[in-house]
């Protein structure tokens, strides 16, 4: 659990990581460098969940590569399918991390919502459902290893 006390805001209690895949923490099915290493680095703070739809069918492989398995988001409503999944966990114990228009109800959902830019693109609408807006996923996984950066861009 990560725990960080942000002024003029509740608490942050967080317990699970949520991250969609494609043009999150891969670009046209490949793992970004670096991905694997910083999630590897987290497993001890967190509890990792990997949303995906399997765009581009090789979800096995980075499964394998990062020893975790991803839930598999049906085509349809995917939108609600993400946000409900961050329900059940609990969203109060949730930071979310995507970047597509079907990640935007989950990244408002969890306490923590983080948006990243991708080159695969970066819905608006997740930027606008988002509490932060980073450059790419290094940075945004970087945050819980530096969280005074945390706290720099949310106090109020």
């Amino acid at each position: 659990m990560i725990e960080i006390n942000i002024p003029g805001r509740a608490n942050l209690n967080l317990e699970h990581l949520v991250m969609d895949v494609n043009g999150t923490i891969a670009v046209d099915g490949v793992l970004i460098d670096g991905v694997l290493e910083r999630i590897n680095s987290l497993r001890g703070m967190l509890k990792i969940h990997l949303l995906t739809a399997n765009t581009h069918g090789g979800q096995d492989q980075i499964d394998a590569v990062l020893n975790l398995r991803s839930i598999r988001i049906k085509q349809g409503n995917e939108k609600e399918q993400k946000a409900e999944y961050v329900e059940r966990l609990g969203k109060e114990q949730v930071v979310a991390i995507g970047q597509g228009m079907n990640d935007a109800w989950m990244l408002k959902t969890a306490e923590l919502g983080i948006c990243v830019l991708s080159p695969e693109g970066t819905a608006r609408s997740a930027m606008e459902a988002a509490d932060l807006f980073l450059p790419d996923i290094i940075t945004a996984l970087d945050l819980f290893k530096n969280p005074l950066r945390l706290i720099a861009s949310l106090r109020q």
